[in-house]
């Protein structure tokens, strides 16, 4: 660990990007070096942009890991047969971002005494503090507790052999780092439209409702600490934002991954990973459909069957549900946004073929395809702008609900009706209203509602998998058949594909037998060889 944190403690920014729509800041290696660098705003302002490049892209394929999703192969994660790694690029990288914004608090002091403004400098020091409470919690989701580093090291430094801190110190730190941020970012309303994409104050207010609503229900369905705290903080958090009146339930859910979801003017994104606009206005571009239209992540049966039929019904309990015959009455009565995540027959799809029929089972080996950010005329030049939704106003209410409910037993309609509710009457979704008198008088589970409400609302959005964690189901729903859309005789006619089946005619991709979770150690991930023998006050994680 000492050699990997040095090198992270003393790094030089080579790079760095402007969040301007219409340009690109690069700084060559060679212009920039601390002693002379930090002088004035724009040099801080530069420096924050360093952090940008952080936040996760597209495609989005970590909910292979859980149930709802299966790649062209087996999943490691998902069916429990990793091991221990050498090395851990995703480590590695959480601390050079630590290590970026730890040098940006402490080099915003040379340009105060420069004469730049305190107001100015707070904006930074508010990105800065963000910034480091998303690389700890990105670090806790996976590990627990890890080493707590909150200035920039030198080579001798001996924090750079300090064991790892506690959860509870932790998950402090993450929030202590989040009120700094609150109390310094602007609102989004505030925001010059130039600096759209930059943090703001309800980015901060919704990173630590995230944050306290994992730890809370981890807590709780993992019985340690004191989860009531966590969850009063998730729910305060989430509440403030609604309150805040700056953001909203943009009115289709399939534009919302589209370009018509780019831009200030969608204020149900809280933050994105901006890509820009087109090649003249681009900050980078991705390949987001042909990753998932080769199968980087495929919809399996068990996300197909969470989603309601329009009666508000599941599809064991509604009158209007049919065994579909073939691939186009999947998706009878069900709730619409299951046509806007999964591919249908009419869908635009790609140059080759722009019009769906049935799922190619070449690449979509569930006989599901992932249309999270399709779009046809990206596909015929190889790279997209379409920005990542990273954090939803959907989400925050979907929090506050969860929130509510795990604090309270119960739930009222009031309560559904600002959360839930407002997503089910979304413009283009239109689906029932959760109240309690429907969950009672269908013998329905409230607690298994709010949790398939935020399952088929952020579905493939790279969340189920820290969900059956924090929720301590994992161990159940992972250790089941991975299982696929029915074997309809339509596929049958694709040559090359022969398909294991169950009995009831559903492809099968991986017998529950050959699928593992002991739940002594894989609710947390391994340190790595390199880390443990790099720092031997590190402790690996029980089990690994």
């Amino acid at each position: 660990m000492k050699s990997t944190l040095y090198k992270i403690a003393t790094g030089i920014l080579i790079s760095t990007i402007g969040f301007t729509s219409c340009e690109v800041n690069r700084i060559p290696e060679t212009d920039i070096t601390d002693p002379s660098f930090w002088q004035n705003e724009a040099d801080l302002k530069m420096g924050a942009n360093r952090l940008y490049p952080y936040l996760p892209g597209l495609p989005v394929t970590n909910d292979v890991w859980s149930d709802d999703a299966y790649g062209t192969d087996n999943n490691s994660t998902s069916d429990g047969t990793r091991i221990t790694p050498g090395t851990d690029s995703f480590y590695g990288d959480q601390y050079a971002l630590i290590r970026w914004a730890n040098n940006i608090m402490e080099k915003s002091e040379i340009v105060l005494e420069n004469g730049t403004s305190q107001e100015l400098v707070d904006t930074y020091l508010g990105e800065a503090r963000f910034f480091r409470a998303w690389g700890y919690f990105e670090l806790f989701q996976r590990y627990g507790g890890v080493p707590l580093i909150l200035k920039t090291l030198t080579e001798d430094a001996p924090e750079l052999l300090e064991p790892q801190a506690s959860r509870e110190e932790i998950i402090q730190t993450i929030y202590a780092d989040l009120d700094i941020a609150i109390d310094l970012l602007p609102n989004p309303s505030e925001q010059e439209a130039s600096d759209y994409g930059r943090i703001t104050r309800t980015a901060a207010l919704a990173l630590k409702s995230r944050a306290a609503l994992f730890e809370g229900t981890r807590a709780k369905f993992h019985e340690y600490g004191d989860p009531q705290s966590h969850l009063t903080i998730a729910r305060e958090a989430a509440l403030e934002i609604i309150r805040s009146g700056e953001h909203d339930i943009f009115p289709n859910y399939f534009d919302l991954f589209q370009y018509e979801g780019n831009g200030r003017n969608n204020k149900e994104n809280i933050l994105v990973r901006m890509y820009g606009q087109n090649t003249e206005n681009s900050i980078s571009s991705h390949v987001t459909q042909r990753n998932l239209e080769t199968g980087a992540a495929n919809p399996t049966k068990y996300l197909a069957d969470s989603y309601l039929m329009t009666d508000g019904l599941p599809i064991d309990q509604s009158p209007l549900y049919e065994q579909p015959t073939n691939t186009v009455e999947v998706f009878n009565n069900r709730d619409p946004r299951m046509g806007d995540t999964f591919f249908k027959a009419g869908d635009e799809y790609i140059g080759t073929r722009p019009v769906y029929t049935i799922p190619p089972l070449n690449f979509q080996k569930t006989g599901f395809g992932n249309r999270r950010y399709a779009n046809l005329d990206d596909w015929q030049v190889s790279r997209s702008y379409i920005d990542r939704a990273i954090i939803r106003y959907a989400e925050v209410l979907l929090i506050y609900a969860e929130a509510t409910y795990e604090l309270n037993g119960t739930i009222s309609d009031e309560d559904l009706n600002i959360s839930v509710n407002e997503l089910r009457s979304r413009e283009s979704v239109n689906m029932p209203p959760l109240t309690n008198a429907f969950v009672t008088g269908n013998n329905l589970d409230m607690r298994e509602e709010i949790r398939r409400e935020r399952r088929v609302e952020l579905a493939l959005e790279g969340f189920r998998y820290w969900d059956i964690i924090r929720w301590k189901i994992a161990e159940d729903v992972l250790k089941r058949d991975i299982l696929g859309n029915y074997y309809f005789d339509e596929f049958k006619e694709q040559a090359g594909t022969d398909p294991l089946l169950t009995e009831d005619n559903i492809i099968l991709l991986q017998r529950a037998e050959n699928r593992f979770f002991d739940p002594a150690k894989d609710y947390l991930w391994p340190f790595s060889t390199e880390q443990l023998s790099l720092n031997p006050n590190l402790e690996q994680n029980p089990g690994w």
